[in-house]
């Protein structure tokens, strides 16, 4: 796969044509699980056009790709080609119950190296940068692409595996680290560790904090938080998944807005409820179909990703691929109702952001008498001059931003859990 950037929607129209068309005809008699949708909706490497696959094929959602990779263990009937083909291995990190494994022959994790390189060329980071991955590499994709994308790229890629954040931040100090790649909760962990022990982040040599893994890249009160915490970094977002793979690149100078990269990516923004597309400006669910993903790849696949289409123009933000106002918004499965108002996690985070004397935070879900009901645990950086003040602060923004009276304690200093991959702040009772 190459590095193709089209100038313009009909040439990136070109490019996902004929690629999917490459895709339908392997999968189209090798894959066992796409094969009689493929047939059922009368589709196969000739397909006529986008319109047509998006009208006919249909989707698929996670719950079948459990149920198949259940019935059929350990992997299910997604594969392309023959096992012995396959390189890599990994499994989903948030999948309820059971996680979905995924295997990777060389030239999809090729497909997918590329993606990440994208946004290192965005972040500015190429050869000879040194970039720190200050985290435990697990089974899920993760980070494993952006490790091996940067190494392709010519950059010093240093794991941080098996060291605390007190020995990440020595290692980022004596290795003159440029970027740093990890989830914005760690990103803001270490910068605490750092504080704590007296060492200026913004003396050090860092230019780039890449976060992924949750939403908080693209809520502006979170980026502003990470902007303060690594003085001299500019902060970029990103996001993916273990199944699909690395999807977005950030905008260079809009920093509100995610792209589809979709050269790589079939992208759609379908209502969760009837399943129409949305209209720019609206909220709906990402829809991709992986187009260099060949081996285990997902027609039409539902990403519970909630997200919004940027109603701004190509030119306005230099580019054609398609943008997403405020990022990954939530997952449409995290949304909870309470008192008659929908409160995202994302919209949430925004707010306690916004008070900087907050360290870390909890949210506790509870169901009294059958309804939700949300509370706020906060952890305040010790300077704090009034904590119950800081917490009636976070109660009357709540109030103001949601009409709601959300409740607010202080806990003890560094008694709520930190995290150094994706953050668990919801807690359900």
């Amino acid at each position: 796969m190459t590095d193709e950037q089209p100038t313009d929607r009909k040439a990136i129209e070109e490019t996902q044509l004929r690629r999917l068309r490459h895709l339908l005809s392997e999968i189209e008699e090798g894959n066992a699980f796409y094969r009689p949708r493929l047939r059922s909706a009368s589709l196969d490497g000739a397909v006529k056009s986008l319109r047509a696959f998006t009208a006919r094929m249909p989707l698929t959602t996670k719950e079948e790709l459990v149920a198949d990779q259940l019935a059929y263990p350990p992997f299910g009937t997604g594969l392309t080609y023959p096992l012995e083909r396959y390189t890599r291995f990994h499994q989903t990190s948030g999948t309820t119950g059971r996680p979905l494994r995924w295997l990777d022959t060389a030239k999809s994790w090729g497909f997918l190296l590329q993606c990440w390189k994208r946004v290192f060329k965005t972040a500015q980071i190429g050869p000879g940068d040194p970039v720190l991955f200050p985290f435990s590499f697990g089974p899920f994709l993760g980070f494993w692409t952006a490790f091996d994308a940067a190494r392709e790229l010519g950059c010093l890629a240093i794991p941080g595996g098996g060291l605390d954040s007190a020995g990440r931040l020595r290692v980022l100090l004596d290795n003159g680290v440029k970027a740093i790649c990890a989830t914005p909760t760690y990103a803001l962990r270490l910068a605490e560790v750092a504080q704590a022990q007296g060492i200026d982040l913004g003396a050090s040599r860092v230019r780039a904090v890449i976060v992924a893994g949750e939403p908080g890249g693209s809520v502006p009160a979170t980026r502003e938080s990470l902007g303060r915490a690594w003085p001299g970094a500019r902060v970029y977002d990103h996001h993916g998944m273990t199944e699909v793979g690395p999807v977005s690149f950030p905008n260079e100078e809009h920093r509100d807005v995610l792209h589809i990269l979709e050269t790589s990516y079939l992208a759609e923004v379908l209502d969760p409820k009837t399943l129409e597309p949305v209209e720019p400006g609206q909220a709906g669910e990402l829809v991709l179909t992986t187009l260099g993903r060949v081996g285990s790849p997902l027609l039409r696949y539902r990403t519970g990703d909630l997200v919004r289409p940027s109603r701004r123009n190509a030119a306005e933000l230099g580019t054609p691929h398609l943008a997403l106002e405020g990022g990954i918004l939530a997952r449409t499965d995290d949304m909870v109702v309470v008192r008659g108002v929908n409160l995202y996690p994302s919209a949430l985070e925004q707010i306690v952001r916004e008070h900087p004397e907050i360290a870390e935070y909890r949210v506790t879900l509870t169901h009294p008498s059958g309804l939700a009901e949300v509370a706020v645990s906060v952890e305040l950086d010790p300077k704090t001059p009034d904590p119950p003040a800081a917490c009636r602060n976070l109660e009357a923004s709540f109030r103001s931003a949601f009409q709601l009276r959300i409740p607010v304690s202080a806990v003890p200093t560094d008694s709520l859990p930190r995290f150094e991959l994706k953050a668990k702040r919801w807690i359900r009772k």
